[in-house]
């Protein structure tokens, strides 16, 4: 039994010593909320195919320029989302293949 005991004990140690650290918890829980809005998977779905302007992410969910807006800008903010500026148009893209992936294997995971 003491074994055992010391045997649970190491593994319970290692486990511990290979945890992230709790800021890193901490802001993959944040980045975890930003993808948990409907409307911000619409837009990241949108994204994944092509570079859009706010005007063609609005009209192809049914919403408004302002809402659209809003989203990105939280997006923005999370660093799932670049901007890009064309004369006075600016046109949104995923920053890199990391939030596609993420994207991609929650969609995977839910359609098992």
């Amino acid at each position: 039994m003491k074994e055992q005991n010391t045997a649970k004990k190491e593994l319970v140690g290692r486990v511990a010593d290979e945890m992230p650290d709790e800021s890193a918890l901490y802001d993959a829980a944040e980045l975890l909320k930003v993808f948990g809005d409907p409307t911000r998977l619409r837009i990241i779905a949108a994204l994944c195919r092509s570079e859009l302007c706010v005007c063609d992410i609005a009209r192809l969910l049914g919403m408004t320029q302002s809402a659209i807006s809003h989203q990105l800008r939280v997006l923005k903010q999370a660093r799932l989302v670049a901007a890009r500026r064309e004369g006075k148009t600016i046109f949104y893209s995923l920053c890199d293949e990391h939030v596609q992936r993420i994207f991609n294997c929650a969609l995977d995971h839910v359609m098992e």
